[in-house]
């Protein structure tokens, strides 16, 4: 199952791709900001995307609505891995169609719960 994790910071993009093969997932890219991304996106498809929300030039809430209206990305799971934890943010995740919400800091068994949630049992 290929996998995009998309984070300006690239300790955090280390610390998902690390987790993430942990729990067993090998095909695993990163991007440092959503415009990248969608580069890559056109010539790989991602079954699953993990993305920041602060991030420049493209918010990962921008990027997540951008794919949403994409026929070809419109299904593929999308979960915000995110320090924006108010009420209002994780409400306008979801009326965008985001698939999971995860709060940094996070450990494992949270990423391992949030994927559960999403993807079903793996």
């Amino acid at each position: 199952m290929p996998i995009l994790v998309v984070d300006d910071h690239r300790t955090m993009q280390a610390i998902v791709a690390r987790q993430l093969r942990d729990l067993g997932f090998r095909e695993i890219d990163t991007a440092g900001d959503p415009v990248t991304a969608l580069t890559m996106m056109h010539q790989r498809h991602y079954r699953l995307i993990l993305s920041d929300w602060n991030m420049e030039p493209m918010s990962g809430i921008a990027f997540l609505e951008t794919l949403r209206r994409d026929p070809l990305y419109a299904a593929t799971p999308f979960i915000l891995v995110t320090a924006e934890s108010r009420p209002e943010n994780v409400l306008a995740a979801r009326r965008l169609g985001v698939d999971g919400y995860l709060v940094k800091p996070f450990d494992a068994a949270g990423l391992r719960a949030k994927l559960a949630a999403v993807l079903g049992p793996f």
